[in-house]
């Protein structure tokens, strides 16, 4: 999931894919403790989400505007 598909997302539908993808990560754990895991990439692509999700709803918890956050990226 990109940031800008998350970002569509209200707080409330960003928390569901939150917990969604901590059950899958949670899941995947578990595959790869038993040794039934094939794609080990999923791992590492549900961690990212995850972090994504996380950031965007800080960002939402500081009020910060999309107009704020592109002139942060343009000055970096």
């Amino acid at each position: 999931m990109q940031v800008y598909e998350i970002r569509q997302l209200s707080y409330e539908g960003i928390q569901q894919r939150l917990d969604d993808a901590r059950e899958e990560l949670f899941n995947l754990r578990f595959q790869w403790g038993s040794g039934q895991l094939r794609d080990n990439n999923r791992l590492t692509q549900v961690k990212r989400d995850i972090a994504r999700m996380l950031t965007v709803l800080r960002e939402l918890e500081l009020g910060w505007e999309k107009s704020e956050l592109e002139e942060e990226e343009v000055a970096v």
